[in-house]
């Protein structure tokens, strides 16, 4: 699969360094320096590269969107048409100093996103989990038990190839429901993220669902 990555900082970097070496075609787009991009692509092995984020999202068989919130009209002005792209966003809506959501309740950054390239198909996957733990889960995708990651869209063929990116980063794909139940998804990353940063144990956390009563 040709996979972009649109925003090449803490996940974009580690997740495209995760598909490139799961056997993808991987671009590096969307950073604050060529070098970085390119540093980033030696660094993955197998088949990756750096590119413009137009020449990646006019390629790819899916787009990684990971740019905070603030950048989302620049990066998708950048990318240009994404008519019939799947685009999964791990982006959430923050505020300028990462303190809080500023969309929720009646709407999502996911649903939001969908909203401004209507033509594409949207998928809501990889908020839900810190980046530290994105090498270690991976490392560990040989074993029996995986940890969970929630995904939620509206398109069948989209959460198809989020499913497939899902399993090759090491993770369940668990499947959340249509777009707007990323409303609830992405207040959920943010207890995620109490417990990394602010609990005991350090940021490598990954969750689990388990199923009683059969």
């Amino acid at each position: 699969m040709r996979v972009s990555i649109l925003g090449s900082g803490l996940m974009g970097g580690k997740l495209g360094t995760i598909f490139a070496r799961a056997g993808h075609e991987v671009v590096f787009s969307y950073a604050r320096s060529t070098d970085k991009l390119k540093k980033l692509a030696g660094e993955a092995k197998g088949k990756a590269r750096a590119g413009t984020p137009r020449e990646a999202a006019q390629e790819a068989d899916a787009i990684l969107l990971a740019v905070h919130w603030s950048r989302i009209e620049d990066v998708l002005n950048q990318a240009g048409d994404l008519s019939g792209k799947v685009i999964l966003t791990c982006c959430l809506p923050m505020d300028a100093g990462n303190t809080k959501l500023i969309i929720g309740t009646t709407t999502s950054g996911a649903e939001e996103l969908a909203e401004k390239v209507p033509r594409s198909r949207v998928v809501a996957a990889f908020q839900t989990v810190p980046s530290e733990v994105l090498f270690g889960v991976f490392e560990s995708k040989d074993k029996e038990t995986r940890p969970s990651l929630v995904y939620c869209g509206d398109d069948k063929s989209g959460k198809a190839v989020a499913a497939e990116l899902i399993r090759d980063a090491g993770f369940d794909p668990v499947d959340a429901g249509p777009l707007r139940i990323a409303r609830y998804t992405e207040p959920f990353a943010l207890l995620v993220a109490q417990l990394a940063y602010e609990g005991e144990g350090g940021p490598e956390l990954a969750y689990r669902f388990e199923r009683f009563g059969r």
